[in-house]
Order: C-alpha cells, then structure tokens, then sequence
C-alpha cells in the first residue's frame, strides 16, 4: 500500500484511454508519455499500467512493505538519501520517499505490481467530462498487490534514457491542415514562451503569429492532440491530450508524438522553438522512439527474470 505524505499536485493517471474520440471523449492520460512509459517499464509493470504523475510540485510517500519502484524527471531521496532517478530503486516499509527539483514540469512514480485503483472505460486517467478527477491528498492510501521480495542488485542499473530539456526546448510540428507549408516554416523563425495560463487542455504560447491567415471561426471539426491553433488575439495555442476532440480555430501545424512528450514538460515560462517534419520524419522518430522503449523492457526482463521479480512486459504502445 503506498500512503500519500505530502501530496503537492498529483494524480493517479496512465497512458489514457485513446479510440473513444466518437463518443467525444479525449485521449488524456500523462501529458509527457514517454517518461510514464518509462516508468512503468523500470519496475517490470506494463506501460499502460497506472502511475502517479506529479506536477510542478513536491510529493512525498511511504509503502507499508518493501516495495520496488521508480522515478522519472525529478530528484529522488529515500529517508534523506539521493537515489538514482531514471533507474529502478528498492525500499523498505515505512521508508520516506521523496520527490523534489522536477528537471520539468512534471515527474512520474511507478511501483511493482497491480494498483487497484478505480477505472472509467479501461482507464484511470483523468476525465472531467465522465466526472473522473483522481487527485491525491495527504493521507491518501492506494492499494499496490505485488508478490516480490525486492533486493538490491547491479543489474538493476538499466541505462534508461531521460529526455534532453534543454532552454529553449525544440518541439518539432508538421504542417497543419488549414495553412500552407510556409505558415509553419514561419514559426520556426522565432522563440515563443510558455504563458502562465496554459492548462490541461491547451498551452499558451506568447510570440509573433504567422500572417496570412484568417483568424475568424471555422466549421467546427475533429482535431488532434497537438495542433497549433490560431485563437483571436496574439498567441499560440497548443492542445494537449485532454483537449475537446473538435475545435472552430484554423489549425497551422500539428505537434509531433514524439514532440508532445516533450511539451509536457514545458513549464510556464519555458522558451521553446520550433521544428518543422514531414510526416515522414515523425513517423521516423516515433518509431526510433519505440525502439528505444522496446529496448529498454527487454534489458529490464532479462534484469527482472534473473532477480525474480515480476516483469509483465510490454502492452501498451
């Protein structure tokens, strides 16, 4: 059982829950997926299994029994010590783990075994239109079934790759359907910054917008996590996974997979440039990106099978 001792803001989240967008219904799930991905697969857990996502905040908890866990994209401390981020990580009962100085904007907590945690249409991740909020507050208790003895061993160190955040972050994008290619070459010309009022469904970017596209109301039509809109006013605005599926703004570029793991992390503030990709060169990345992950749960099976704890491998892509 993991106990929430100081909760920040944080949720129980996973993958999400894509192919319902005809019912209306986002994807959602964590904002930066690649690191919950990894995550997940460091503990021998399947990607899409539920996790704790932390948000631009401290978080700290205990497990009421040794437990084998890890942390992706923030600093790690196990009663006061400095363990490895990025790397699984064994601890005993009671002991206090916690989580500070976020690389970015969000870090992620997996941990050995089953969570029973409540499920909307397969999943745990936040929804506001099922009425599906799963915040966490001091005090809070989850229920984590594992059936390992977890021990400390070198061949626990498994070469996880964090993502490079560097200052300004590179976001790559493909065109977009309602503007030529140019339109979105242009905004590869200048930085923008992240504006303190992006939220769970969009971010706001500040910085010169492209001209030469009308910015009135279009028929509203189905659009995909991120696309780079064009809203009245001077900014950007970038949806996130858990944006409403349709949208009445022209829509001049459209974020990569790959690229919007990395605008989850994007904090307010945060500079950040553009990259333009055919779609070609996205479909590339992500399957390089892939390769990566598949890499990573073999090296971890291997790890895992050696050292006898459960590894359920990968179901989720």
């Amino acid at each position: 059982m993991i106990r929430v001792r100081r909760a920040g803001l944080a949720a129980v989240t996973d993958l999400g829950r894509p192919g319902f967008a005809r019912q209306g219904l986002p994807a959602g799930g964590a904002a930066d997926q690649y690191s919950a991905a990894v995550a997940n697969i460091l503990v021998g857990n399947p990607e899409g299994a539920p996790l704790i996502e932390v948000t631009a905040s401290d978080f700290a908890f205990t497990t009421d029994r040794p437990a084998f866990l890890a942390v992706t994209g923030a600093t790690v401390t196990v009663n006061g010590s400095v363990r490895r981020a990025w790397e699984p990580l064994c601890v005993n009962a009671d002991d206090l783990v916690e989580l500070t100085g976020l690389t970015g904007l969000r870090a992620y907590v997996a941990v050995n075994g089953y969570w029973h945690v409540a499920r909307t249409l397969g999943s745990c991740a936040a929804a506001p239109e099922l009425g599906v909020r799963p915040w966490l507050r001091a005090g809070d208790t989850i229920d984590v079934r594992d059936g390992h003895r977890p021990v400390d061993h070198p061949v626990f160190v498994l070469g996880a790759r964090p993502p490079r955040l560097p200052d300004p972050l590179t976001i790559d994008i493909t065109a977009g359907p309602d503007a030529d290619e140019a339109v979105a070459a242009a905004l590869t010309t200048a930085t923008y910054t992240v504006k303190p009022a992006s939220d769970d469904i969009g971010v706001r970017l500040d910085g010169p917008v492209p001209s030469g596209v009308a910015k009135t109301d279009l028929l509203s039509k189905g659009v995909p996590p991120g696309a780079v809109e064009l809203p009245p006013g001077d900014e950007l605005l970038v949806l996130r996974r858990s944006h409403p599926i349709t949208a009445g703004y022209a829509v001049i570029a459209v974020v990569t997979r790959v690229g919007l793991s990395t605008l989850g992390q994007a904090r307010p503030g945060q500079r950040l440039r553009f990259r333009l990709r055919t779609i070609e060169d996205a479909v590339g990345d992500q399957r390089r990106q892939r390769r990566v992950l598949d890499a990573l749960t073999r090296r971890a099976h291997t790890a895992f099978t050696s050292a006898g704890v459960p590894s359920a491998g990968r179901t989720a892509s």
